[in-house]
Protein backbone atom coordinates (compact mmCIF):
# COMPACT_ATOMS: atom_id res chain seq x y z
CA UNK A 1 0.00 0.00 0.00
CA UNK A 2 1.04 3.81 -0.29
CA UNK A 3 3.05 4.58 2.37
CA UNK A 4 2.42 8.36 2.56
CA UNK A 5 -1.40 7.78 2.17
CA UNK A 6 -1.10 5.20 5.16
CA UNK A 7 1.09 8.37 7.11
CA UNK A 8 -1.79 10.97 6.18
CA UNK A 9 -4.08 8.30 7.33
CA UNK A 10 -2.25 8.13 10.44
CA UNK A 11 -1.83 11.41 11.57
CA UNK A 12 -5.64 12.34 10.14
CA UNK A 13 -6.83 9.75 13.00
CA UNK A 14 -4.47 11.30 15.65
CA UNK A 15 -5.87 14.66 14.84
CA UNK A 16 -9.64 13.49 14.75
CA UNK A 17 -9.25 11.49 17.72
CA UNK A 18 -11.85 8.30 15.72
CA UNK A 19 -11.10 6.04 12.88
CA UNK A 20 -14.70 7.37 11.59
CA UNK A 21 -14.12 10.80 11.75
CA UNK A 22 -11.05 10.09 10.07
CA UNK A 23 -12.35 8.19 7.34
CA UNK A 24 -15.01 11.00 6.46
CA UNK A 25 -12.36 13.38 6.18
CA UNK A 26 -10.27 11.25 3.97
CA UNK A 27 -13.23 10.26 2.02
CA UNK A 28 -12.56 6.32 2.28
CA UNK A 29 -14.11 3.31 4.22
CA UNK A 30 -13.53 2.50 8.07
CA UNK A 31 -12.19 -0.38 6.70
CA UNK A 32 -9.74 1.18 4.72
CA UNK A 33 -8.53 3.55 7.26
CA UNK A 34 -7.70 0.22 9.72
CA UNK A 35 -6.02 -1.21 6.71
CA UNK A 36 -3.76 1.52 5.94
CA UNK A 37 -2.52 1.88 10.16
CA UNK A 38 -1.88 -1.66 10.16
CA UNK A 39 0.43 -1.34 7.28
CA UNK A 40 2.09 1.71 8.73
CA UNK A 41 2.02 -0.48 12.07
CA UNK A 42 3.86 -2.90 10.01
CA UNK A 43 6.29 -0.27 8.39
CA UNK A 44 7.53 0.81 11.48
CA UNK A 45 7.52 -1.73 13.84
CA UNK A 46 5.55 -0.62 16.46
CA UNK A 47 1.40 0.14 17.65
CA UNK A 48 0.68 3.70 17.35
CA UNK A 49 -2.41 3.49 18.54
CA UNK A 50 -4.46 1.73 21.93
CA UNK A 51 -7.44 0.90 20.58
CA UNK A 52 -10.84 0.41 22.99
CA UNK A 53 -14.16 0.03 22.19
CA UNK A 54 -15.12 3.73 23.48
CA UNK A 55 -11.56 5.59 23.03
CA UNK A 56 -8.27 5.69 20.32
CA UNK A 57 -5.24 7.07 22.08
CA UNK A 58 -1.65 7.12 20.59
CA UNK A 59 1.09 4.92 22.39
CA UNK A 60 4.17 6.27 23.49
CA UNK A 61 5.80 5.03 19.92
CA UNK A 62 2.66 6.80 18.30
CA UNK A 63 3.31 9.89 19.86
CA UNK A 64 6.80 10.13 18.68
CA UNK A 65 6.31 9.13 15.06
CA UNK A 66 3.79 11.72 14.84
CA UNK A 67 5.49 14.80 14.65
CA UNK A 68 7.90 13.55 12.20
CA UNK A 69 5.14 12.09 9.95
CA UNK A 70 3.43 15.54 10.07
CA UNK A 71 6.80 16.82 8.77
CA UNK A 72 6.87 13.85 6.40
CA UNK A 73 3.33 15.67 5.07
CA UNK A 74 4.68 19.19 4.92
CA UNK A 75 7.40 18.29 2.82
CA UNK A 76 5.42 16.49 0.20
CA UNK A 77 3.23 18.91 0.26
CA UNK A 78 5.83 21.92 -0.12
CA UNK A 79 7.07 19.23 -3.24
CA UNK A 80 3.32 18.90 -5.02
CA UNK A 81 3.16 22.88 -5.05
CA UNK A 82 6.84 23.72 -6.06
CA UNK A 83 6.40 21.10 -8.96
CA UNK A 84 3.27 22.19 -9.69
CA UNK A 85 3.76 25.86 -10.15
CA UNK A 86 6.73 25.15 -12.32
CA UNK A 87 4.63 22.76 -14.36
CA UNK A 88 1.41 25.68 -14.56
CA UNK A 89 -0.78 22.82 -13.79
CA UNK A 90 -4.41 24.38 -13.92
CA UNK A 91 -6.34 24.43 -10.67
CA UNK A 92 -8.93 21.78 -10.84
CA UNK A 93 -11.79 19.86 -8.12
CA UNK A 94 -14.43 20.66 -6.36
CA UNK A 95 -14.29 22.75 -3.82
CA UNK A 96 -17.12 23.73 -0.66
CA UNK A 97 -16.85 26.92 0.79
CA UNK A 98 -18.90 28.97 3.24
CA UNK A 99 -20.03 32.75 3.69
CA UNK A 100 -22.57 34.53 5.63
CA UNK A 101 -25.87 35.13 3.49
CA UNK A 102 -25.31 38.68 2.45
CA UNK A 103 -21.33 38.35 1.81
CA UNK A 104 -22.22 35.62 -0.60
CA UNK A 105 -25.20 37.42 -2.17
CA UNK A 106 -22.92 40.88 -2.88
CA UNK A 107 -19.42 39.52 -3.94
CA UNK A 108 -18.90 36.08 -3.87
CA UNK A 109 -21.42 34.72 -6.20
CA UNK A 110 -19.61 36.96 -8.44
CA UNK A 111 -16.09 36.40 -7.47
CA UNK A 112 -16.93 32.25 -7.76
CA UNK A 113 -18.47 32.74 -11.18
CA UNK A 114 -15.52 34.78 -12.15
CA UNK A 115 -13.28 31.59 -11.09
CA UNK A 116 -14.87 28.76 -12.59
CA UNK A 117 -14.97 30.56 -15.53
CA UNK A 118 -11.40 31.47 -15.80
CA UNK A 119 -10.65 27.61 -14.85
CA UNK A 120 -12.94 25.26 -16.13
CA UNK A 121 -11.75 22.56 -14.30
CA UNK A 122 -12.98 23.47 -11.30
CA UNK A 123 -16.67 23.64 -9.50
CA UNK A 124 -17.50 25.26 -6.39
CA UNK A 125 -20.53 24.22 -3.91
CA UNK A 126 -21.18 27.62 -1.78
CA UNK A 127 -23.21 27.24 1.62
CA UNK A 128 -24.36 30.38 2.68
CA UNK A 129 -24.73 30.41 6.71
CA UNK A 130 -25.46 33.15 9.26
CA UNK A 131 -23.24 30.79 11.67
CA UNK A 132 -20.32 30.05 12.59
CA UNK A 133 -19.94 26.78 10.40
CA UNK A 134 -17.89 23.91 11.91
CA UNK A 135 -15.45 23.14 8.77
CA UNK A 136 -14.41 19.88 9.95
CA UNK A 137 -17.95 18.70 10.63
CA UNK A 138 -19.19 19.68 7.76
CA UNK A 139 -16.30 19.07 5.21
CA UNK A 140 -15.99 22.32 4.19
CA UNK A 141 -12.40 23.14 2.45
CA UNK A 142 -12.65 27.53 3.44
CA UNK A 143 -14.53 29.48 5.14
CA UNK A 144 -15.00 33.73 4.24
CA UNK A 145 -15.21 35.26 7.52
CA UNK A 146 -15.15 38.63 8.63
CA UNK A 147 -14.47 39.44 11.89
CA UNK A 148 -12.74 40.87 14.87
CA UNK A 149 -11.43 37.56 16.46
CA UNK A 150 -10.50 34.74 14.58
CA UNK A 151 -10.32 31.08 15.84
CA UNK A 152 -7.03 30.16 16.95
CA UNK A 153 -7.59 26.41 16.02
CA UNK A 154 -8.06 27.51 12.88
CA UNK A 155 -5.47 29.01 9.90
CA UNK A 156 -6.71 32.21 8.30
CA UNK A 157 -5.28 34.24 5.82
CA UNK A 158 -6.37 37.99 5.40
CA UNK A 159 -7.85 38.84 2.08
CA UNK A 160 -9.19 42.22 2.98
CA UNK A 161 -11.18 44.67 4.96
CA UNK A 162 -14.92 45.17 5.52
CA UNK A 163 -16.34 48.51 6.48
CA UNK A 164 -19.36 49.06 7.63
CA UNK A 165 -21.65 52.76 7.94
CA UNK A 166 -24.29 54.21 9.56
CA UNK A 167 -27.38 54.28 7.35
CA UNK A 168 -31.02 55.53 7.27
CA UNK A 169 -33.50 56.32 4.37
CA UNK A 170 -34.32 59.51 3.46
CA UNK A 171 -37.86 59.06 4.73
CA UNK A 172 -36.53 57.92 8.34
CA UNK A 173 -34.65 60.84 8.70
CA UNK A 174 -36.90 63.46 7.67
CA UNK A 175 -39.88 61.88 9.95
CA UNK A 176 -37.59 61.60 13.09
CA UNK A 177 -34.60 63.95 11.99
CA UNK A 178 -30.75 63.62 11.71
CA UNK A 179 -28.24 62.79 14.10
CA UNK A 180 -26.07 64.92 14.79
CA UNK A 181 -23.59 63.84 17.71
CA UNK A 182 -23.24 59.75 18.45
CA UNK A 183 -25.03 60.22 21.64
CA UNK A 184 -28.14 61.50 19.77
CA UNK A 185 -28.13 57.94 18.40
CA UNK A 186 -29.55 56.94 21.96
CA UNK A 187 -32.85 58.46 20.87
CA UNK A 188 -32.90 56.75 17.31
CA UNK A 189 -34.51 53.36 16.39
CA UNK A 190 -31.34 51.66 15.81
CA UNK A 191 -31.67 48.55 14.22
CA UNK A 192 -28.75 45.67 15.66
CA UNK A 193 -27.21 42.51 14.42
CA UNK A 194 -27.20 40.02 16.52
CA UNK A 195 -23.40 39.33 16.40
CA UNK A 196 -22.02 42.66 15.78
CA UNK A 197 -22.93 45.74 18.46
CA UNK A 198 -26.16 43.93 19.49
CA UNK A 199 -26.24 46.69 22.11
CA UNK A 200 -23.19 49.30 21.95
CA UNK A 201 -21.98 50.74 18.82
CA UNK A 202 -18.28 51.77 19.05
CA UNK A 203 -17.49 55.09 16.88
CA UNK A 204 -14.23 56.88 16.60
CA UNK A 205 -14.07 60.22 15.99
CA UNK A 206 -11.33 63.19 16.22
CA UNK A 207 -9.08 60.42 17.80
CA UNK A 208 -10.99 58.87 20.26
CA UNK A 209 -13.59 56.06 20.90
CA UNK A 210 -17.17 56.99 21.61
CA UNK A 211 -19.19 53.68 22.47
CA UNK A 212 -23.10 54.23 22.45
CA UNK A 213 -25.90 52.61 23.91
CA UNK A 214 -28.29 51.69 21.28
CA UNK A 215 -31.30 49.79 20.92
CA UNK A 216 -34.73 49.53 18.63
CA UNK A 217 -37.65 47.47 17.42
CA UNK A 218 -35.92 45.00 15.16
CA UNK A 219 -32.71 43.20 15.60
CA UNK A 220 -31.41 39.91 13.31
CA UNK A 221 -28.64 37.83 12.82
CA UNK A 222 -28.42 38.62 9.10
CA UNK A 223 -27.00 42.17 7.31
CA UNK A 224 -29.73 41.74 4.42
CA UNK A 225 -32.84 41.58 6.69
CA UNK A 226 -31.45 44.73 8.38
CA UNK A 227 -30.85 46.62 5.12
CA UNK A 228 -34.31 45.60 4.01
CA UNK A 229 -35.70 47.52 7.23
CA UNK A 230 -33.69 50.27 6.88
CA UNK A 231 -34.96 50.82 2.81
CA UNK A 232 -38.37 50.44 4.64
CA UNK A 233 -37.76 53.51 6.70
CA UNK A 234 -37.33 51.50 9.92
CA UNK A 235 -34.47 53.30 11.74
CA UNK A 236 -30.50 53.21 11.78
CA UNK A 237 -28.25 50.20 11.22
CA UNK A 238 -24.73 49.68 10.58
CA UNK A 239 -24.46 48.21 7.96
CA UNK A 240 -21.00 46.76 5.20
CA UNK A 241 -19.91 48.76 3.17
CA UNK A 242 -19.86 46.17 0.45
CA UNK A 243 -23.57 45.44 0.86
CA UNK A 244 -24.87 49.74 1.03
CA UNK A 245 -22.26 51.37 -1.12
CA UNK A 246 -24.25 51.41 -4.28
CA UNK A 247 -27.10 52.46 -2.30
CA UNK A 248 -25.27 55.38 -0.60
CA UNK A 249 -24.27 56.45 -3.70
CA UNK A 250 -27.21 56.62 -5.78
CA UNK A 251 -29.00 58.47 -2.85
CA UNK A 252 -31.23 55.41 -1.77
CA UNK A 253 -29.48 55.62 1.65
CA UNK A 254 -27.74 58.42 3.82
CA UNK A 255 -24.49 57.72 5.81
CA UNK A 256 -25.82 58.64 8.99
CA UNK A 257 -22.76 60.59 11.25
CA UNK A 258 -20.19 60.14 8.18
CA UNK A 259 -17.93 62.16 10.55
CA UNK A 260 -17.65 59.56 13.26
CA UNK A 261 -15.90 56.05 12.15
CA UNK A 262 -16.82 52.94 12.29
CA UNK A 263 -13.59 50.17 13.20
CA UNK A 264 -13.49 48.03 10.23
CA UNK A 265 -13.65 44.16 10.33
CA UNK A 266 -10.81 41.96 8.74
CA UNK A 267 -11.96 39.95 5.59
CA UNK A 268 -10.20 36.08 5.82
CA UNK A 269 -9.89 32.88 4.36
CA UNK A 270 -10.17 30.38 6.96
CA UNK A 271 -9.09 26.61 7.09
CA UNK A 272 -8.62 23.61 9.18
CA UNK A 273 -4.80 22.99 8.77
CA UNK A 274 -2.01 24.25 6.63
CA UNK A 275 -1.16 20.68 6.19
CA UNK A 276 -1.96 19.34 3.01
CA UNK A 277 -3.54 22.55 1.98
CA UNK A 278 -5.16 21.66 -1.49
CA UNK A 279 -3.71 23.74 -4.93
CA UNK A 280 -7.51 24.94 -5.84
CA UNK A 281 -7.58 25.85 -2.00
CA UNK A 282 -4.26 27.85 -2.42
CA UNK A 283 -5.50 29.14 -5.71
CA UNK A 284 -8.90 30.50 -4.69
CA UNK A 285 -7.13 31.85 -2.02
CA UNK A 286 -4.77 33.88 -4.55
CA UNK A 287 -7.70 34.90 -6.34
CA UNK A 288 -9.72 36.45 -3.56
CA UNK A 289 -6.64 37.81 -1.99
CA UNK A 290 -6.26 39.85 -6.07
CA UNK A 291 -9.62 41.00 -6.50
CA UNK A 292 -10.41 42.16 -3.19
CA UNK A 293 -7.18 44.32 -2.42
CA UNK A 294 -6.19 46.21 0.48
CA UNK A 295 -8.64 48.80 -0.43
CA UNK A 296 -12.05 46.89 -2.04
CA UNK A 297 -13.77 47.63 -5.11
CA UNK A 298 -16.91 48.31 -3.60
CA UNK A 299 -14.90 51.23 -1.61
CA UNK A 300 -13.22 52.78 -4.30
CA UNK A 301 -15.09 56.24 -5.59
Amino acid sequence: MDRMTAVAVFVEVAERGSLTAAAETLDMSRAMVTRYLAELETWLGARVFHRTTRRISLTAAGEQALSRCRQMLDLGDELRNAVGERAGAAPHGRLRITCSTSFGQCQMAAAVADYVARHPGTSIDMLLADRTVNLIEERIDLAIRITHALDPNLVARKLSVCGSALCASPGYLAAHGTPRRAEDLMRHNCLTHHFVGKSLWHLRHEGREVAVAVGGSISANEASVLLAAVRADAGIAMLPTYQVRPLLRSGELIEVLPEYRVEPMGLYGVYATRRQLPGLVRSFLDFLAERFGDTPPWDVA
